[in-house]
């Protein structure tokens, strides 16, 4: 194979790679009020109505500032003002039954309600604080760190 070839192969694989990462996010901002940024690979990128999510992203707001998240089995998060919570895990498969959500609050406060994955298998639901997890047995609730 040339060389040209095999470098426009690896283009294409490489332009797979980074649509396929793309998809991969786990939930979307639907809303936000104020000044809310996430933390991505140390970049931190100011928060719009449809900023994709990912696991390990780290969501940082300000005073005064909040942001709804929806996630894609429909589990609701919102963030209050001065708060930093990070996406942890987050697994929806339910061909394979494969469930996990997994967040720490930081700082700050949120409200969660639950989506299909905190119905189907509650015991796969972490809200993780500085000084406790949370494992998820109702559908809705606040929950503060300081």
């Amino acid at each position: 194979m040339n060389r040209k070839a095999l470098a426009l192969l690896l283009s294409l694989a490489c332009l797979a790679g980074a649509a396929q990462a793309l998809d991969e996010h786990v939930a979307l901002v639907k809303n936000v009020t104020g000044k809310v940024q996430v933390q991505r690979g140390g970049a931190l990128v100011d928060v719009v109505p449809g900023t994709a999510l990912f696991v390990s992203d780290r969501l940082v707001s300000g005073a005064g500032a909040a942001a709804g998240i929806v996630f894609k089995d429909g589990t609701l998060l919102t963030l209050g003002a001065s708060s930093d919570i990070e996406v942890r895990r987050y697994v929806f498969e339910p061909a394979e039954a494969h469930y996990a959500f997994a967040v720490f609050l930081a700082k700050g406060e949120a409200i969660y309600a639950s989506g299909k994955i905190g119905k189907l298998a509650p015991e796969s639901v972490k809200v993780g604080t500085p000084t406790a997890t949370v494992g998820v047995r109702g559908t809705r609730f606040i929950i503060q760190a300081h």
